[in-house]
Order: structure tokens, then sequence, then C-alpha cells
């Protein structure tokens, strides 16, 4: 008797608990003046990184690739908790956070902690999944292509795949992190053969993403589906993007009950695929109805409230590109995208017919501060994929479930024919070459997406202090000695150069070195097998920023520019609770017009800043507080300042952490 009623009220204290986070005031007392590399913790964050992860921080952040977000939480809070019998769930050194079960006792306690910044709960998600109709493949036609994509020729066709896997682009080198549901990947013929290189079960915490005891019989269906979509190979059945892609898989919703996931799980999941080097995330999952009334509300959608989309935030300020699914409300009474779609940096992913019609089910923008949403769209409706518990068994199913693995495969792709592109490069590639870049909306974004477009359009690699610019044509039928580039010097004059041809697809050209800040006006032009010329673009001119790696056709041009008469801001990184605002000198000649515009890396403006300087010479400060024009606190991440005074233009870059 005694035995059970201990068990009943060991039960009772379980079921009592709830999830929360709970946030610390620093890293500890060697960080409350910043980033401190000769710290006892700092060797620790680069020790935690796989080679592949630093190569590509370093990609994209420079010899610079460790911030306070990846230094550990402070080892002493944490013993302090567990002497308290809290136990810690998830350690999240992104948000200097943990997630742990606590009952209201627990909870009046830590929240007075010296330490304790503040407790919140973790929001649990309710989520349906789409119902996959299974199809007899005997019935479908099969397409006569070089590769036979079978009953998925469509959805593949719809972003311009197959020809550019004609070219032997199809992901080699690029790795992939998917989030979901499960992988029954092991069993499937289409998937069989993957080279997944790191799986992980957040649910059970072990390394096993397909079913397993405890498990919901349909657990793992939905990311067997999706990651088949992205992945799989199957001659004459089913063909996907990233075929030869490598991959980590994690398994992060609950499905026992109703379909869950946990924050903190999502934020874990990312912060590991992270750290073993992915250069690319996809998941399919979006999160706005929760559980226990902790809900996020439409107003919520802002990039800098939900948990999962900080996350994936902070993954892509680490170099990582980052996709998601719109979401299926658009029918709904939501109606809206929702998180982690709602970020600022997350390329989100909308639904549209083999047609190209958008869903009536994809989540609409915008977002709640008025961004366009979502960015992009592919097909999502009647797409193909594999059914798990299935050696062979595949079905059609929509969603933007299945527009997001598309549209991720895309990037991997375009990584894979350009691997010196950084993830600002890849997005901005995407928003110009969609099929709506120049009138955007609220129901495809910038467009349907297209592989060829975007391998196509040119890029910039910097190497040994000088830039190249590359051009791709995936089409045959160019002549290679006539491939030239226009440089526009003015109305009337051209400078011209040929192009040469380093491979089957790509051209290059070594651009003369130029100041910083000059911009770079150019066109392409070529002939044709039938001796026919051709210009790219047909209309208007390509143009950059020297000093910027971002070509743009449909969108304006920053010119950040200039090394000298400004100093760099201070401290950098920003960490705002210990400092307050981050700052620059400058010298004035006196009565100088003088403007500051702060934009994030894909250069969205979020602050600007305009007056007379003082009337007489000298040196001067600026300070920002890291609040945006429209009121709100930044998020953490990669700032850039464009300073003018008088006709001189300065660039320089920043981090703020919160």
């Amino acid at each position: 008797m005694k035995i059970l009623i201990i068990l009943i009220l060991f039960s009772s204290q379980i079921f009592s608990q709830e999830k929360y986070f709970i946030y610390f005031i620093d890293k500890g007392p060697e960080y409350l003046n910043g980033l401190n590399k000769s710290s006892l913790s700092y060797n620790p964050a680069i020790n935690s990184l796989t080679p592949k992860s630093i190569e590509r921080r370093q990609k994209n952040l420079g010899k610079d690739f460790i911030t306070y977000e990846d230094l550990p939480i402070y080892n002493n809070y944490l013993q302090q908790l567990e002497n308290l019998e809290i136990k810690i769930i998830r350690n999240l050194n992104w948000f200097n956070c943990v997630s742990a079960y606590l009952t209201s006792d627990q909870i009046s306690i830590a929240k007075n902690l010296p330490f304790v910044k503040s407790i919140e709960p973790v929001k649990k998600l309710f989520y349906k999944l789409p119902q996959i109709n299974e199809t007899d493949n005997s019935l479908l036609k099969i397409s006569d292509t070089i590769l036979n994509y079978g009953p998925s020729y469509n959805q593949m066709n719809l972003s311009d795949v197959p020809v550019v896997h004609s070219k032997n682009i199809n992901g080699k080198n690029i790795l992939i992190g998917v989030l979901d549901s499960g992988f029954d990947w092991e069993r499937h013929e289409s998937l069989t053969n993957k080279n997944v290189i790191a799986e992980y079960d957040f649910i059970f915490n072990d390394s096993t993403t397909s079913n397993q005891n405890g498990d919901s019989p349909n657990q793992h269906n939905h990311g067997t589906y999706v990651f088949s979509i992205l992945a799989g190979f199957k001659d004459s059945v089913l063909i996907g993007p990233a075929y030869n892609s490598s991959f980590v898989l994690a398994k992060t919703e609950d499905i026992r009950d109703e379909t869950v996931i946990e924050e903190d799980n999502y934020a874990a999941a990312l912060i590991w695929m992270e750290s073993l080097g992915v250069d690319i995330t996809t998941s399919s999952l979006g999160y706005n109805i929760f559980n226990d009334g902790f809900e996020y509300s439409y107003n919520d959608m802002d990039g800098r409230t939900a948990v999962t989309t900080k996350a994936l935030e902070l993954a892509f300020q680490r170099g990582v590109s980052t996709f998601s699914s719109a979401g299926n409300e658009g029918d709904d009474p939501w109606f809206y995208i929702t998180a982690p779609a709602d970020g600022f940096n997350v390329l989100s992913v909308g639904a549209v017919t083999s047609n190209g019609i958008v869903a009536g089910f994809s989540s609409r923008g915008p977002t709640y501060d008025g961004r366009t949403k979502p960015e992009v769209s592919a097909m999502g409706v009647g797409v193909y994929g594999a059914s798990a518990n299935t050696d062979d068994g595949y079905g059609f199913s929509s969603g933007t479930s299945a527009s997001a693995p598309i549209a991720a495969g895309v990037g991997a792709l375009l990584l894979s024919a350009y691997p010196h592109l950084k993830n600002t490069q890849i997005r901005s590639i995407f928003l110009e070459t969609s099929s709506n870049s120049s009138n955007p909306n609220n129901e495809i974004g910038y467009g349907i997406i297209s592989a060829k477009n975007a391998i196509e359009f040119p890029n910039l690699e910097f190497n040994n202090g000088s830039y190249i610019l590359h051009k791709a044509f995936i089409e045959d039928g160019v002549d290679t000695q006539s491939v030239k580039i226009n440089f526009i010097l003015a109305e009337d004059l051209l400078e011209e150069y040929q192009l040469i041809k380093s491979n089957n697809y790509d051209y290059s050209f070594q651009l003369p070195i130029h100041n910083n800040g000059k911009i770079i006006k150019f066109t392409i032009n070529y002939k044709d097998s039938l001796g026919n010329l051709n210009f790219i673009p047909q209309n208007g001119f390509y143009k950059f920023s020297y000093g910027s790696d971002i070509i743009n056709y449909n969108f304006e041009t920053l010119t950040p520019v200039g090394d000298y008469e400004v100093s760099n801001f201070y401290p950098n990184p920003f960490l705002l609770e210990n400092f307050g605002k981050i700052s620059f000198n400058y010298h004035s000649a006196g009565n100088e017009k003088f403007k500051v515009t702060i934009t994030d890396v894909t250069g969205q403006k979020v602050g600007e800043y305009n007056s007379i300087t003082n009337s007489n010479p000298g040196f001067y400060t600026f300070n920002w507080n890291g609040y945006s024009d429209k009121g709100y606190l930044c998020a953490s991440g990669v700032y850039l300042a464009l300073i003018q005074i008088d006709d001189k233009l300065y660039g320089r870059k920043f981090i703020l952490l919160k």
C-alpha cells in the first residue's frame, strides 16, 4: 500500500508539471564586458563545431565566426538549478536558456534566483498532417527525359529541375538538415541508399528516427514523404531535386496523442544540425495553435517573437540557408503564414498547383509588421512521394509540406553548382529569379522557384582580393567564343570583355579592381547555334556595388563604401543588456549633411537617421540603441550601416546580441 501511495503521489507531481524555458542574465562573469576570446569557454565553443560547420561559418562570417550565442551556458548556473532538483531537458546555448519541467513551487524559487532573467512556458503545437493517398504506379504515365522521373515529373518540371539535372548538377557535396516527424528511410527503395551522416530522435533522445516502441503507427509517415520529395531516387518512379546530397535528420514531432511539437525540441535540433555543418535546413512544420492556453496570435508573426522563428534566424546568421513551409491555413480562419515562416531571412514556401495557381490552403502574408510572405512557391498540390511502412509504396498528397522540400532541393542545386555562394546571395538570387519577382504579392510571394533561372543568374565570388563574376548557361546551343560582358560606363559608352568557359555550364570573368562603393552596371550577350545575338537581360541591366557580393536586377543596390574618417562600431558585438548602445566616431568638416541607414544582411532597412553635423569641424560620435524606426527592438544578428557625410559614403558592419 505504501508503494502504491508513493507511485500515485509521484505520478501526480509529474502530471502537474509543465515545461518552461529558464533564461539566464548572462553567460557568466567572464563575459560581462562582451565576447572574450581568451576565456576558458571560448575554445569549447569552437570545438563543438565540425570542420564543415567552421568552413561554412568562415565563408559567411569571416574570421570572427564565434558569437556570444555560441558560448556554452555558464555551468555554475546549471549546477544551482540541479541543486534545486530541477531536471534540465534541453540546453539551448543560442538562447542562453534551458528547458525543464517545473512545479509552481519551483517556478517561484527559480524566478528569484539572481542569475535568472525570466521563465516562460514552452509552447506546444497541434498540427494537422496531410493524408497521403497511395497510388498504383502502373496506372501513371512515365516521363521521357534524360532521367526518368515517372509520376514525379510535374513537380520537378514546374521548378525547372530536369534541365538542371541534365548538367549533372544534383546536390553533390551539400549537407541538408531535415526536421520532421520521423523517417522510415532505410527500408524504402527510393531512400535506402541516401547518405545520412547523422540522425536523432528529440522525443525519445536516441538515434532512431523511424518508428520505435511507444511511437504512434503513423509517426514517421510525414517525414518519410517529405524526405523522399527532397531526395528520393527510384528510376521511372520518383526523383527528388537533391538526390545526391547528404543529410542530417531530426525527429521533432510527437504524434502519439495529437500532432505535437515543442519549441525547445525544434531549437535544439537546429543547434545540433548547425554544429554538424549543414548548408541548408528545411522543415515542413508550422506553429500557431498551442495547448495549455499558450497561443501565438497574428500579432506575434513579426519575425522576432516565436522561439522557432528566432532559432531559424540564428541559424541563418551562421551561414545556413533556411527553408520553411508557409503553412496550410489559407482556407482556415487563421489564414496567414505560421511561425517560423515569419522570419526575416527564412525562405518561406507557399504551394501552387501544377499550373502555377496558388493553392487555396496555402498560407498568405503579410507578416504582422508588413513584410511580403511567402517569399517563394513550388508545387504543393498532388505531389508524389514515398509511403512509410512500405518497401515500394508511393502516393500523392498536398500541402506546403510538399512544396518546402522542393524549394530546399533547388537551393542545394544552386549551392552545388556554385559552392562559393553565401546564404545571403542564395536568398537574394531566389527572390530575383522566381516567376513573380518584379511584382511580388502575399499569395505566391516572389513567385515559383526555378532551378534554371537561379543557377543562370550571374553571381560573384571573392577570391584572393578580387571578384570573379560567374554566368551559367544551362541549355546547350551557346557559341563558346561569343559570350561577352558589357560594362555600362555611360549612356552610350560600353566596355566589352569575353567570358571564359570553365566547365559544362559556367563562364567567368575576373573583374578589374575598383573603389568600394562604385556601382557596376553590366549586360551579357552571346550568339546561339544559329548565329543570332542574344542579350541578357533583355531589358535593363544587372548592377552591384563593388565591395558587395549581391547582384541586383529588380531590386535596388545599396552602396556601402569607404575605409577612413569613420571608425568601426564599438563595442562589437553589441550586447544590448550590458551596453545599452553601440557607437561609431566620425570626422566632419562642419555643417555637412549626415545620414545613417541601418539594414540587416538582406538589405532590409531597419533605421534611418538624418541631420546636419555640428558647425565646428572635429570628431563626433553617433549612438544607436538597437531599436528600429517602427519602435521594435531589432533581432540579434549582423547589421550593415551606410554612413553618408556630405558626398562621401562609408560602410560598416556590426553584430547585435540580445
